[in-house]
């Protein structure tokens, strides 16, 4: 799946109610990257330090003393909502005296951090996949033609008795087509291996 990756540290501030949201969005490598975007950000003289990440298939949020599912949830769901990856998220609250209730808590946390990713610099990045591709002589055109209609990159490419062998470096959601075109236009002669 195609997503995301913030480019550079992002901040930005709303007002809400009185309450000052300050969003901080930054590119983390690792829950240890986290804590220590975590540590360096966080006000422990504001009410609310509220975070949520999302490194690949892990996440995690919290409320840091919100009502449960007002804060650390709505920031998760406003990186996922983005597509962005590797992405730390922290919400700073200065209490202002007016109380949000839950939906306008959820509101704000989350608003702010989408706000924030709204104008973030970001990259796009695109998972990718090696399989092994073993082919006749005769159909060895063909893997350079798909491999070129699909954007993937033949590598380490040898020539033995069977024919044609190489490393196909592609978009992990278009290796089934790439596969399959291979397949029809080698007559089924192509033959796969996941590395």
């Amino acid at each position: 799946m195609t997503r995301r990756i913030i480019s550079n540290t992002s901040t930005n501030e709303a007002v809400i109610k009185k309450s000052l949201f300050i969003g901080v969005c930054a590119h983390v490598k690792s829950i240890e990257d986290f804590q220590n975007f975590l540590y360096k950000y966080q006000d422990t003289s504001a009410t609310h330090n509220c975070w949520a990440y999302r490194i690949g298939n892990e996440y995690r949020f919290n409320d840091d003393g919100e009502p449960s599912g007002t804060a650390g949830k709505p920031i998760l769901a406003a990186i996922d909502g983005a597509e962005f990856d590797y992405l730390g998220a922290l919400v700073i609250r200065h209490y202002g005296g007016i109380k949000l209730g839950t939906g306008g808590l959820a509101r704000a946390y989350g608003g702010t951090i989408a706000k924030n990713l709204q104008v973030a610099a970001h990259s796009i990045h695109v998972p990718t996949v090696s399989v092994f591709v073993q082919i006749p002589f005769e159909f060895s055109q063909s893997l350079f033609k798909v491999s070129t209609e699909f954007k993937a990159q033949v590598t380490n490419q040898s020539f033995n008795e069977s024919g044609l062998s190489g490393e196909v470096v592609i978009a992990e959601e278009k290796l089934k087509a790439f596969k399959q075109s291979l397949i029809n236009t080698s007559k089924g002669q192509a033959r796969f291996n996941q590395i």
